[in-house]
């Protein structure tokens, strides 16, 4: 069983890595695309990035239920479907409808891949080698959309449609490599989800079931306040600081997004090792305590006015410094989740949480981009600061609700076998 948990896990990590350097020929030049070489516009630029936002926010609710009454695999593989579908539409558009229609499939394909993904790893790894599957996956996907996205810049070219129509095509192809690979995948047997919530009322039950665990609830609030405080700023209020306030030059940008890659990939096995054996709830709080390091750093790199050199590497220290937040982040929150599923509701439970990521991702953007670009820097700053510092005190305030099982399984896991050796030891010694 361990041996064929290990060959499905594997072979759904390489799938995943081969989507991610699918989706990262595309995720830099989405904006160009619709604006510039199609012609539609910035307008219908922002329509389409919103669509794709808007459009898992939509999918994500139902998600959940589909999983665990049918399964992640074959949700996976209609996820995948859809946003090949969307992908390729998206390089053959050329009106409004087309462009924003594509958009709806791309990101409701993706939103309910995540989740499905996500179960899919839960069932094929257990308690105690979660935190590494998960670890894997997020070094797989950051890895993934980083080299795609430098052979993307290599074969985009702004003045000939066609390149792009190749990137898109591209992206379709790997999420069919991905949809190809979930289903061959022989899972292990899962739990039977019918007998824990009748069919006729399982969507009702199951939401009833996951607001009813205070825990859970918790971790969704902290989970908002994570994604908002740094995903939800990267393209948008991070961006627009770095420019308008450290003003630095758009390119210098490129290279603060790779300090973050490379943040990632460099410490992401190095950061498991420390963190694995650790308690979760306080490995969430330091991520906490290094992101307020990283505000504060971006927040002086709009003051330094002397030194363009102090304040760019200031600002690319921020990048680094949520590379490493995020390292600690991918072992921890997301084998949470699962630890914290009733076996019946994981596929729910996963959905929520990806729900949860999504409003943040919607939200964030927006409030970032309105704050710096109504000369609201300071209090936007400020804000992020008590955000990182709430991640810390939310992590606490989580770690009293967690049993020692959730909040630290490697400890829990060892706790049987020295208590066999301490009576082995008693006897020989008796």
């Amino acid at each position: 069983m361990t041996t064929a948990m290990g060959a499905a896990l594997r072979r759904i990590q390489l799938g995943n890595a081969l989507s991610a350097f699918g989706n990262g020929f595309t995720v830099p030049y989405l904006y160009v695309y619709v604006a510039k070489v199609r012609d539609l516009g910035a307008s219908t630029a922002g329509v389409v990035l919103a669509m794709l936002a808007i459009s898992a926010l939509a999918v994500l609710p139902l998600t959940g239920r589909a999983i665990d009454r049918r399964g992640p695999l074959p949700v996976a593989v209609v996820g995948t479907v859809s946003a090949a579908l969307g992908a390729l539409g998206m390089g053959l558009s050329v009106s409004q409808a087309q462009v924003i229609a594509s958009a709806v499939a791309l990101g409701a394909g993706i939103a309910v891949i995540q989740p499905a993904l996500a179960t899919m790893i839960v069932w094929c790894s257990t308690t105690v080698t979660r935190s590494r599957a998960f670890a894997t996956q997020f070094f797989l996907n950051n890895l993934g959309l980083g080299i795609g996205g430098l052979v993307g810049g290599l074969l985009v070219d702004p003045a000939h449609a066609s390149s792009f129509v190749r990137l898109f095509a591209i992206e379709a192809a790997m999420f069919l490599v991905l949809g190809a690979a979930v289903a061959t995948v022989r899972l292990p047997r899962a739990p039977k989800v019918e007998d824990a919530v009748p069919t006729g009322e399982r969507p009702q039950g199951a939401w009833r079931a996951l607001f009813a665990d205070r825990r859970m609830v918790w971790l969704c609030v902290l989970g908002f306040v994570l994604f908002f405080a740094c995903y939800g700023q990267f393209e948008s209020g991070l961006a627009a600081y770095a420019t308008e306030v450290t003003r630095i030059a758009p390119a210098t940008l490129g290279i603060a997004l790779a300090a973050n890659t490379a943040a990632i990939v460099v410490a992401q096995f190095v950061v498991l090792k420390l963190v694995e054996r650790r308690r979760r709830s306080r490995v969430m709080a330091l991520v906490g305590l290094i992101w307020t390091v990283a505000w504060v750093a971006a927040g002086l790199s709009g003051l330094v006015h002397g030194s363009q050199v102090i304040a760019t590497t200031l600002l690319i220290s921020t990048y680094a410094l949520f590379g490493i937040g995020e390292s600690l982040l991918s072992p921890t929150v997301a084998p949470l989740v699962a630890d914290l599923a009733p076996a019946s509701l994981i596929g729910q439970y996963n959905s929520a949480f990806a729900l949860v990521k999504q409003l943040a991702l919607a939200i964030g953007p927006a409030v970032g981009a309105l704050m710096v670009g109504h000369g609201m820097s300071a209090a936007y700053i400020g804000m992020l600061v008590l955000c990182a510092l709430g991640i810390t005190v939310l992590s606490l305030r989580l770690g009293r609700m967690l049993t020692p099982v959730q909040d630290n399984p490697h400890r829990a896991a060892a706790a049987p076998v020295r208590a066999v050796q301490d009576a082995e030891t008693a006897v020989a010694v008796a």
